[in-house]
């Protein structure tokens, strides 16, 4: 008995090896397979919302196949190491390993069919996904079908609708052309008609022609007579307009007073008028003085008019006379410029209206006109 359980056990033993390689071949087969699946599948469910389901039973079948596959390799190594012991163990150690190899074989068994599990779902999945590939294909078929139906039947209908305006199109030419040779022949008629109406009232539009032409040249002529008139009259209202504003410019500069504001010029040159007065009259009293003198002399016995002395006198007491005079007019002039000195106008040129330099204004008193005017004469 012991010699039989010893030749089972080992027979057992050798076996054990043996299906653990053909379980291990087999769980790497189906490993490659449920690999080559969720990878050629993946890339295609990935594309699709709905095969989410696939992938996750596929992921979930590759990874039992991988756990199956590590205990599948790591069995021979337990076996070897079982085998090894199996020289040294008592036989309740045996039994004892017999039935844990019994053991190993059944979760290798089930891992196994577990595999298989996996490799059949991930098959369902794959085609399922390929179901739902071919009825997207059929859908996509359907909708391109439809589209090609719709187009030609627009085609179709533009054809029809070209067809119609073509149609149209020629009866509305046909139709014009009739109007067309109507209208010719209406105008035909009308031209002759006209022509021998025309040929009839020639001499009266004639006559009628030289009437107007004569009436045209006459009106045109008094348009051109009250054309002119119109221009000479605008031209002479803007000469009287700028003559106007000339005139109201003129009026300004009359009026205006240059100085007006210059307290302290004004002052100076009151002054200088008071102080022209003073000396003019002293000098006028001089001349008087002076004339008187001689008149005096002419009165005296003495005095004799064969000698040419009277001759002599006169010219020198007419000189003075005139100088007496000059020497008046300043005095007059003087007072005017104390006038408009008071009133501020002094310092205003009286041939061109401009304001007087103020140089010339202090260096000759009294002074009326600016240098230019001076100068011009």
């Amino acid at each position: 008995m012991s010699a039989n359980s010893a030749k089972s056990k080992r027979t057992t033993s050798v076996s054990a090896p043996s299906k653990s390689k053909v379980a291990k071949k087999k769980s790497v087969a189906v490993v490659k397979k449920a690999t080559t699946s969720s990878r050629g599948g993946s890339s295609k469910v990935a594309s699709s919302p709905k095969s989410s389901h696939g992938r996750t039973s596929v992921a979930k079948a590759a990874s039992t196949t991988k756990k199956a596959s590590r205990a599948t390799v790591a069995t021979p190594k337990k076996v070897v190491a079982a085998r090894g012991a199996q020289s040294t163990m008592s036989p309740a150690a045996k039994a004892k390993a017999a039935a844990a190899a019994k053991v190993q074989r059944e979760r290798e068994a089930r891992a196994a069919a577990a595999a298989r599990a996996a490799a059949a779902k991930a098959k369902a999945a794959s085609a399922a996904k390929a179901q739902r590939e071919r009825e997207a294909r059929a859908a996509a078929k359907e909708r391109e079908a439809k589209a090609k139906a719709a187009t030609k039947e627009r085609e179709t209908k533009a054809k029809a609708a070209a067809k119609e305006r073509e149609t149209r199109a020629k009866a509305a030419t046909k139709e014009r052309e009739a109007r067309a040779k109507a209208a010719a022949k209406e105008r035909e008629l009308q031209r002759k008609a006209r022509e021998k109406a025309a040929i009839e009232t020639k001499k009266a539009r004639e006559i009628e022609a030289k009437k107007k032409a004569v009436e045209a040249e006459r009106q045109r002529k008094l348009r051109e007579i009250e054309r002119r008139n119109l221009e000479e009259v605008k031209r002479q209202e803007r000469r009287e307009a700028e003559e106007r504003k000339r005139q109201e410019a003129l009026e300004r500069k009359m009026h205006s007073k240059p100085y007006e504001h210059d307290v302290a010029l004004l002052g100076e040159l009151r002054d200088l008028l008071v102080e022209s007065r003073t000396v003019t009259a002293v000098q006028i009293g001089v001349l008087e003085a002076t004339v008187n003198d001689l008149l005096e002399g002419r009165e005296r016995p003495e005095y004799d008019e064969e000698d040419g002395s009277s001759a002599g006198s006169d010219y020198d007491r007419d000189q003075l006379k005139m100088q007496l005079d000059n020497e008046r007019l300043k005095v007059d002039l003087i007072e005017v410029a104390l006038t408009r000195v008071e009133d501020g106008s002094y310092g205003r040129c009286d041939s061109c209206f401009e304001p007087i330099a103020k140089a010339r204004l202090l260096a000759q008193v009294p002074v009326f006109t600016c240098v230019t005017c001076r100068a011009n004469g």
